[in-house]
């Protein structure tokens, strides 16, 4: 669920795809679980699993493309590729340069982890990935930003001291902290940021984003998007309803 910041007007192209044969899905390839490189060099994760199931069932043949989190939504809007399925949340200012499908994660809260729960995350250095509203947050917070084009560099960034604390989403953070063998600890409050994930598209595709809200919908109805988000993010991550509503557990 990243929040990439737009910083300019220039990306508000129109290059339509005009429902192609194959529809190529983009996505970052380096934040599990939603979306990674696995040992045989393949797009794998929550992502892909979904988007492999959105695709058949909108009867789409759809391949994978792997671009770097900086660039993703401005060579979507260039025609590289023909969606966004990167955990990427949904905000109105993304919204005025690119579509988005229906969440298909719902909202969730970012958070601080530091190796001390003395870490001071409103005065001191924390970490967040470029052009994220993580990033944002922080900017505004009264902390000192230093920002990182990838997310195992934020974290590289605190166990080195570079950084005070990281903030990003709780559930790219949680196995990393499970891991560490008590070297990292989450401190202070959940901090809510974003809408909820969606695919991204170009605003000129308004049919192929129709094909997939409809196929979310009979996810959402049929309860396999549950499924998967259980399989990936724990069986205590929020759900849907069949109607769509969001389900805390």
């Amino acid at each position: 669920m990243k929040n990439l910041i737009l910083t300019t007007a220039a990306l508000a192209l129109t290059a339509g795809m005009a429902m192609a044969d194959t529809v190529r899905m983009g996505t970052e390839g380096a934040y599990p679980p939603y979306n990674f490189i696995n040992d045989a060099g393949e797009i794998d994760g929550f992502e892909r699993e979904l988007g492999d199931e959105l695709c058949k069932r909108a009867e789409l043949d759809c391949e994978w493309v792997k671009n770097d989190w900086d660039s993703i939504i401005p060579n979507l809007v260039s025609g590289n590729y023909d969606t966004i399925a990167a955990g990427m949340s949904i905000t109105d200012e993304r919204d005025e340069v690119i579509d988005f499908t229906q969440d298909y994660f719902p909202p969730t809260a970012s958070a601080y982890v530091a190796t001390s729960d003395a870490a001071d995350v409103t005065g001191g250095v924390v970490a967040a990935q470029t052009s994220t509203i993580q990033a944002g947050h922080v900017a505004e917070s009264g902390a000192t930003l230093v920002e990182f084009a990838t997310p195992e560099e934020t974290i590289a960034a605190v166990r080195n001291g570079e950084a005070d604390a990281v903030l990003a989403d709780r559930d790219y953070l949680a196995p990393l902290v499970e891991e560490s063998g008590g070297e990292l600890l989450f401190i202070g409050d959940p901090v809510p940021l974003g809408g909820g994930i969606g695919m991204g598209l170009r605003e000129s595709d308004g049919e192929l984003r129709g094909k997939f809200d409809a196929a979310i919908t009979s996810m959402k109805a049929d309860g396999s998007l549950n499924e998967m988000l259980k399989k990936w993010f724990g069986e205590e991550t929020a759900t849907y309803g069949t109607d769509g509503t969001v389900v805390t557990n």
